[in-house]
């Protein structure tokens, strides 16, 4: 999700590389296209579950300054070398965490802005590990996020948030298994997440990391040059959110 236009701009200075190129302009933009689907009108939104404030819940509000969404992306094909692994993050989150006296009852809905998303800053790839050089050129993370702002993936100008409900809890271990709806483009999604919560200075943090596909939000990942060149289905999610009292 998002590398195309890197993969591109690194392809136009990479010898010999100029089939690829007419490959990428000709047919791979069309292939990271999202299946056909009706619109939702702004402001319109489907029932559900997650709609409802649990009785007697304590309100807490996302505190955007210490909270952090970062999903990893990954090149692969023969020709990964040709680009890079990206990382796309919010630090924008907000919305509200309804916790009640039973952790099962607990439900949240936070939303964060599409537009505001980062791509491959240079601290957060840093401190990501040795997948995520930070040597990423200015101008291929603009082409990438530019890319993945555009109708063809994201359509922040038509949709410009992304939407986090949870639907209901259950305990795994010492961690807990919450049911979130994802709402992206107009179309809601239904994932499972493993949540770790901790009580700390009078506000309650989740964390988690977990595996996502791209296609399990409706989007098909990019491929071009007969696969040679491809943003793998598999991405990688963590979180940390911290929300306190109102």
């Amino acid at each position: 999700m998002g590398a195309q236009a890197h993969i591109m701009s690194t392809l136009q200075s990479a010898p010999g590389s100029r089939w690829v190129l007419v490959c990428l302009v000709s047919w791979g933009l069309g292939a990271c296209q999202t299946s056909p689907r009706q619109p939702v009108p702004q402001g319109e939104t489907t029932p559900s579950a997650a709609d409802a404030i649990p009785a007697g819940a304590h309100e807490y509000q996302v505190v955007p300054a210490d909270s952090l969404l970062q999903i990893m992306v990954f090149r692969g094909g023969a020709a990964a070398r040709l680009g890079h692994n990206h990382l796309i993050a919010s630090r924008q989150l907000g919305g509200q965490v309804y916790l009640t006296d039973d952790p099962f009852g607990t439900r949240f809905d936070i939303s964060f802005p599409v537009n505001e998303l980062s791509v491959d800053d240079p601290g957060l790839r840093a401190a990501a590990g040795p997948e995520f050089a930070p040597d990423v050129p200015e101008n291929a993370r603009a082409g990438t996020r530019g890319n993945l702002l555009s109708a063809a993936l994201l359509d922040g100008a038509q949709y410009p948030m992304v939407r986090l409900r949870a639907t209901d809890v259950r305990a795994a271990g010492e961690t807990y298994d919450v049911g979130v709806e994802v709402t992206l483009k107009g179309s809601t999604y239904a994932l499972r997440v493993p949540v770790t919560v901790k009580r700390q200075d009078g506000a309650i943090v989740a964390s988690g990391e977990f595996p996502l596909k791209q296609t399990q939000l409706g989007l098909k990942p990019f491929t071009a040059a007969l696969g040679a060149l491809v943003v793998l289905d598999d991405m990688r999610v963590h979180f940390d959110v911290t929300a306190r009292a109102k």
